[in-house]
């Protein structure tokens, strides 16, 4: 069963899609800020971390960065608002990340993301 870890600010967002992807057999947990993101890290395992991009305090690119140091096995995905795209685009080329969701999240189109975000891992093993 795949586990993932959501973070987004937003917390009506995020705990709509932690129930929508938990629905789909997911093992699915939320943070609202990174600093939470790492403190559930560190209790639990996770095959993949859906991170929002702009959040506040710690920016998803950061928040990446930390948990790629400490869990190299986890499998990264981004989430961002229509406005940040260029945000997005800016740090992608910086960090050379290619998994992204426009916001708001479709659920297939979600499903389908992590997949190939845990194809990928699997083939860096």
């Amino acid at each position: 069963m795949m586990k993932v870890l959501l973070v987004d600010d937003e917390k009506e967002l995020v705990s709509t899609l932690a129930e929508r992807l938990s629905f789909r057999g997911i093992d699915v947990n939320y943070a609202t800020t990174g600093e939470e993101a790492i403190r559930m890290a560190e209790t639990y395992t996770y095959d993949i971390a859906v991170i929002d991009v702009k959040m506040p305090k710690m920016r998803g690119f950061e928040l990446k960065k930390i948990l790629q140091e400490k869990y190299p096995g986890m499998g990264f995905l981004f989430v961002t608002g229509h406005g940040s795209e260029y945000d997005y685009q800016k740090g992608a080329a910086e960090t050379g990340e290619e998994f992204y969701l426009l916001k708001p999240v479709q659920i297939e189109v979600l499903m389908s993301k992590m997949n190939q975000v845990m194809e990928k891992q699997g083939d860096r093993q």
